[in-house]
């Protein structure tokens, strides 16, 4: 919390630099992530020579060429891995991008770059009088090192983005349309996301003089143009989710000065009606509604995931299992575990497993939802609740196929029946089996937090599946366990 308080309290102290100077910054950023790029990649073509030559696999050569022999193919190398980059949109900077989406493109990339570049090496070299014995060994291990290096360097670029940011450098500035809810979450959430660059210079819509959270109201729409650009915005976000269609395309061909980016808050019917694609039907397009994503062999494929990640689980964590039953044991009389009723796949309900972590006399007065400083909480079950460390015997329920390693948390059906009531399309949820951990978890959504968000991080992943997405969730769930539960760092 302290650390959160003064890098929140950085955002105030946010240095008096125009937006041309942030402008600069940016560019600066840009142009050192290419070069960073360039340089892991020639390092890590160095560094599979170096391993070519002393190490063992396949063999070691008998008097390998000298480095500077293959310095034409680390050029070319370096260059069509670049290109291939560049293609991707890998320098197409996003201010929230995941570390493993990026870990997971830059391995992509670069696998097609390293390709191109042995396709161009050989219709350079051969029969060009240039004698060179082909360093497949090199190639291999240059792969391998380019993409350790070239995430590496990727995150050093990050943490200094991130500084410079702190320090109030290379920010764009944001002006925010709306004045209701929606507008004052997307100010909050701004204000708390430091690393995301962005100065809220207020907002229009409302009463001027009056403010949005903490964002001071500084005209209305009809002064857009002017607004935009005496402040210098480079980017607007259009927080008005009831707004007609004539009304959002008059206000952003208000916005449409220079370069300033345009976003727009989705409306209530792209909510309702979950992810949209556009189709075709003859040359006329169409919207397509999707519906849940996971069934078929993906299903079988979830399954299979399921079970391997079960099963390797329990194996590996059963003497920490053993040991946590004698510390339950030790702290508080009563059953080391704790089973209670869930809602699942279907709705239909079953027992989920659990460390016991409260008192055992915890529900005796009925069903209660757990708050931060709990006193039926124990302090061994402080920790595991910190650490989610209660919720690993749900292992055993993936294993039985009562759960999934990823998908919705469950709930007791006592909440499951009153959150039904009130919240639109709360039970669509349950189209897919509960899961450990989730996608609204890995976003910051555990515990005390809002369940119309979490139902919406639930929705958008049922209709969004992918064995990629879980993946992703799980290793962002381990990273959030390990060092700690920040929303922005994987």
């Amino acid at each position: 919390m302290e650390r959160t308080t003064a890098r929140t309290g950085t955002v105030s102290r946010r240095l008096n630099v125009s937006a041309a100077a942030d402008r600069r910054v940016r560019g600066l950023l840009h142009t050192a992530l290419v070069i960073m790029d360039g340089i892991m990649i020639a390092l890590a073509f160095l560094l599979g020579y170096v391993a070519r030559a002393h190490l063992p696999l396949p063999a070691v050569p008998v008097n390998p060429p000298p480095f500077s022999t293959y310095a034409p193919m680390m050029v070319i190398h370096v260059f069509a891995i670049l290109v291939v980059f560049y293609f991707g949109r890998l320098y197409h900077l996003r201010r929230a991008v995941s570390r493993i989406d990026e870990a997971y493109a830059i391995a992509q990339h670069l696998s097609v770059g390293t390709f191109m570049a042995v396709a161009v090496e050989t219709l350079t070299f051969k029969n060009s009088g240039f004698e060179l014995d082909y360093p497949r060994g090199v190639i291999i291990y240059a792969w391998l090192f380019g993409i350790a290096l070239t995430i590496t360097g990727r995150e050093l670029h990050r943490q200094l983005t991130v500084r410079l940011r702190d320090w109030g450098l290379g920010r764009d500035n944001v002006l925010i349309i709306g004045s209701g809810e929606v507008a004052r979450t997307i100010a909050e959430k701004i204000r708390w996301s430091p690393h995301l660059g962005l100065n809220v210079v207020g907002a229009v819509n409302g009463i001027p003089g009056s403010t949005v959270g903490d964002i001071p109201v500084i005209g209305t729409t009809g002064q857009l143009p002017e607004i935009i650009d005496e402040h210098e915005v480079d980017e607007v976000i259009i927080a008005l989710p009831e707004a007609s269609h004539r009304e959002l395309v008059h206000l952003i061909s208000k916005c449409q000065r220079g370069k300033v980016s345009i976003k727009v808050y989705p409306d209530i019917f792209a909510y309702m009606a979950g992810g949209l694609t556009v189709d075709d039907l003859n040359g006329l397009p169409m919207l397509s509604v999707r519906d849940v994503a996971l069934r078929g062999w993906k299903l079988s494929l979830k399954r299979g995931m399921d079970v391997v990640g079960a099963f390797v689980g329990l194996v590996f964590l059963s003497p920490f299992f053993f040991l946590t039953a004698i510390l339950v044991k030790l702290e508080s009389p009563g059953p080391v575990f704790f089973c209670q009723e869930r809602m699942g796949l279907d709705g239909r309900p079953f027992p989920v497993i659990k460390f016991r972590t409260m008192r055992q006399d915890a529900e005796k007065h009925g069903p209660g939802w757990t708050v931060q400083g709990d006193a039926r909480i124990t302090r061994l079950g402080a920790f595991m609740r910190r650490t989610n460390w209660d919720e690993m015997p749900n292992l055993i329920n993936v294993f039985y196929g009562q759960m999934s390693l990823v998908g919705p948390r469950p709930e007791q059906v006592y909440y499951v029946q009153k959150f039904r009531e009130y919240i639109p399309r709360y039970m669509e949820r349950h189209r897919e089996k509960a899961g450990m951990t989730g996608w609204a978890q890995v976003n910051g959504l555990r515990g005390d937090t809002s369940i119309l968000e979490r139902t919406k991080y639930d929705l958008w992943y049922v209709e969004n599946w992918s064995l990629w997405l879980d993946i992703k969730i799980v290793l962002r769930t381990i990273f959030q366990t390990v060092f700690g539960r920040s929303k922005n760092a994987y």
